[in-house]
């Protein structure tokens, strides 16, 4: 007597038929969740209780006034700082307090206000640094293993490629990384997050000091990454166009705390959010 095979579907299908729809459990697609996240300095709160999801696929923005606690809400999820309270889960996986390193080995990684580009070496060179565990960095596979070594480079230099084609960097691909202008190295930033498998980038204030037609290579170049190929962004910024032609959804903070969040319309519209940036920019006028 032999065995049929039920498609997976068609076994999904009966079992739905069987039980009640608010029974069925949905398949979480959270990559990121914060629960309860504090950072005090001395007897400052600069994070203050914060909780959010981040989805796959997700582009979340991170908004506020100077002075909210957004970087600062980075560096504690990113392991630059180490939390007072609360925890950070990766794929329901516990990642408090873990160091930069051991989460950009799980695919959690950022870029900051100021690049961070190695300044003598060439855009190509800045790209090709960073796949960890190289076979090259090991002096006794410099010795043993010369043939692997020139087959993984040969790889990392493809994809290299691939990365300053996408980004429309092959021009300056020789160039000394510190040659270039502020906005070509938030490009280059950006790129160095597609040598790695990225589970999530969190970017901060990527549009800052860039001119208009850079930031529009930029948005676009997100916007590819996150539609193409389900890259999962969190971003901090102060520009309002760029955070509405980008982000859903967008989280507002102020002194510490999450206001709200929702859609870019309904955070804007929201009076807490409207007192705290005015409240903000009349502190900021008496203090010149």
């Amino acid at each position: 007597m032999g065995y049929r095979l039920i498609p997976i579907g068609r076994i999904c299908k009966i079992f739905r038929g069987w039980v009640h729809p608010n029974l069925l459990v949905r398949v979480s697609t959270l990559v990121l969740a914060v629960r309860n996240l504090s950072k005090k300095f001395g007897e400052f709160a600069a994070v203050d209780r914060v909780s959010f999801d981040i989805e796959l696929g997700s582009i979340t923005g991170l908004i506020g006034p100077n002075g909210a606690g957004k970087t600062t809400l980075f560096n504690t999820i990113n392991g630059y700082y180490p939390p007072t309270s609360g925890k950070v889960y990766l794929d329901s996986k516990d990642i408090t307090g873990f160091p930069p390193h051991k989460l950009f080995s799980k695919g959690v990684l950022r870029t900051f206000q100021k690049a961070h580009e190695f300044s003598t070496l060439t855009v190509w060179e800045n790209l090709m640094v960073v796949p960890s565990n190289q076979l090259g960095e090991k002096f006794t596979q410099t010795c043993l293993a010369r043939r692997k070594i020139i087959q993984q480079e040969k790889k990392i230099k493809a994809q290299a490629q691939k990365v300053l084609e996408f980004l429309e960097l092959e021009e300056v691909a020789d160039l000394p990384a510190g040659n270039l202008s502020g906005g070509q190295k938030k490009l280059l930033e950006l790129g160095r997050t597609m040598m790695v498998d990225a589970r999530i980038v969190f970017l901060d204030e990527v549009a800052a000091g860039v001119n208009r037609t850079l930031l529009k290579k930029i948005t676009r170049a997100i916007l590819s990454l996150n539609q193409q190929y389900n890259y999962t962004f969190c971003l901090i910024e102060h520009d309002m166009d760029f955070i509405g032609a980008l982000c859903n959804p967008v989280i507002c903070m102020a002194e510490g705390r999450i206001l709200t969040q929702g859609t870019m319309s309904e955070v804007t519209n929201n009076e807490e959010v409207i007192q705290a940036y005015l409240g903000a920019r009349a502190k900021d006028k008496a203090l010149q």
